[in-house]
């Protein structure tokens, strides 16, 4: 089969502008009037366009849209949103039956001349599909890398044009995702949000769109919240003391849970911790959703919603290494406090050398990432491998060469043993819970909590059967 070739930026716009169906308006903020321009020179606009506008001074842009408290926000592109598709249909009202109605706006921040800003920009559709009927919506988050303020705005050109022409012509969410970095060189930018909603795309499912940006590369990591509702990373990050637990959860056990109650107990005592500004991230990362086969997108729902029933915000990444995720949270959320929860097998695995191999400053250099700045390990014990012994920080030991090391971390706080621990669970391994589940072993209810095992059987989660009694 021979692909398709794929249409250039300026044959994208001309069909729109071509297609008599189509009108709308541009409303662009901070970084010139890069997409409306792309139909401008592609030729044809008249037939496209109603308005195009850029209230770049604040006073002109609070009085048009609204006073909000920072300029680059979703706050301040729905209210653009809001008006611009607002007046559209009050004042066209009669072309309503016979034209599909859209709404373009973003509003962005560029590098600046001595490149000590990170540009960044929220981008958004409304959109009909079909005359008359209700209006969709495509939210966007993106971070330029381009380190020219000249190319980023060509960057949003492109991907403005992209994404309007993906949300009018395309019905397969994915292909809208995949194309919006279409005539664009691999790195230009960063999509850490995408969100799709709207009568046309009732079926989409927000979380796993997140996990398709960071599968396909766009992100490292994605962000949603406990209804299910898309972040953006950096916004919803902002100044917030952050407590994470990495792990598998399939499914989550009582351990997951007495991991996440004993270290916030210690973390919100913490000297520099504000109690009501914690945040807490349950991590999963591609290589744990994938196993040892590809990842799968209803295995990865069923872990979601599990998370989301016990009220977690869910991240997913493409850090396998705990440095690569520090260093990731310290850019997004600087001088915060940052706690780490793990597993007592998981903290010899950070000890061990083999996975720095790809660093010159080997260990010292991955560690400068892990403890530095305002980061601390919380580390929850363990059962020796087929013994009932305990395993934790107290009995922990490393190479000779790395003892000092270890108790350097400790010396300095930047290492603590969770202490006081449910210890009647420690004999739990999810792994075994999940073989249960799916062969109807009696048992496995007393080993998650209450709510985790009414979503498993209610869902059907994780290939569920019945308890077949013996």
């Amino acid at each position: 089969m021979i692909e398709e070739r794929k249409l250039t930026i300026k044959e994208k716009a001309l069909r729109i502008n071509l297609d008599p169906a189509i009108y709308g308006t541009f409303a662009e903020i901070g970084a010139g009037q890069e997409v409306a321009a792309n139909f401008f020179k592609a030729g044809g606009a008249s037939g496209t366009i109603a308005k195009t506008m850029s209230a770049y001074d604040m006073a002109f842009s609070d009085a048009i849209y609204g006073r909000v408290g920072r300029y680059v926000c979703e706050e301040r592109l729905l209210k653009m949103l809001d008006r611009e598709y607002d007046l559209l249909e009050s004042r066209l009202f009669s072309r309503a039956s016979s034209t599909c109605f859209f709404s373009f706006s973003n509003t962005v921040e560029t590098i600046n001349f001595e490149r000590t800003n990170r540009g960044n920009g929220w981008i958004g559709l409304r959109f009909q599909l079909k005359p008359g009927h209700a209006s969709n919506q495509c939210v966007i988050h993106v971070v330029m890398k381009d380190r020219d303020p000249n190319l980023q705005q060509e960057a949003i050109g492109i991907i403005g044009v992209n994404l309007i022409y993906a949300c009018l012509y395309f019905n397969n969410p994915e292909e809208i995702l995949y194309s919006l970095v279409d005539n664009m060189w691999q790195g230009r930018l960063e999509i850490d949000m995408f969100r799709l909603e709207g009568p046309d795309f009732a079926h989409v499912d927000n979380r796993l769109m997140s996990l398709k940006l960071v599968k396909s590369g766009l992100t490292r990591a994605a962000l949603f919240g406990p209804e299910g509702n898309v972040l953006q990373p950096s916004e919803a990050l902002y100044k917030k003391n952050l407590l994470i637990l990495r792990g598998r959860f399939r499914p989550v056990t009582h351990v997951n849970v007495d991991m996440l109650f004993c270290a916030r107990k210690r973390f919100r005592n913490e000297q520099d911790v504000i109690r009501d500004n914690i945040m807490v991230l349950t991590e999963l990362t591609l290589r744990d959703l994938q196993g040892e086969g590809e990842i799968d997108d209803s295995d990865f729902l069923s872990r979601a919603d599990l998370l989301c029933s016990l009220g977690q915000n869910v991240l997913i990444s493409n850090y396998t290494e705990y440095y690569r995720l520090v260093k990731h949270l310290t850019q997004l959320n600087r001088d915060q406090k940052i706690g780490l929860i793990l597993g007592i097998y998981n903290l010899k695995s950070i000890f061990d050398e083999k996975y720095y191999a790809d660093l010159k400053g080997g260990i010292l250099e991955a560690f400068g990432i892990l403890f530095g700045r305002n980061v601390k390990f919380y580390v929850y014990p363990s059962l020796k491998l087929g013994t009932n012994l305990s395993y934790s920080l107290e009995n922990f030991e490393v190479p000779k060469h790395l003892v000092s090391l270890l108790q350097y971390l400790q010396d300095n706080n930047k290492l603590e043993g969770v202490t006081k621990v449910d210890e009647d669970n420690l004999h739990i391994i999810s792994d075994h819970v999940l073989e249960m589940i799916q062969n109807g072993h009696e048992g496995w209810e007393r080993m998650v909590p209450s709510k985790v095992a009414e979503e498993i059987k209610k869902k059907n989660l994780f290939q569920y059967k019945p308890t077949v009694k013996s």
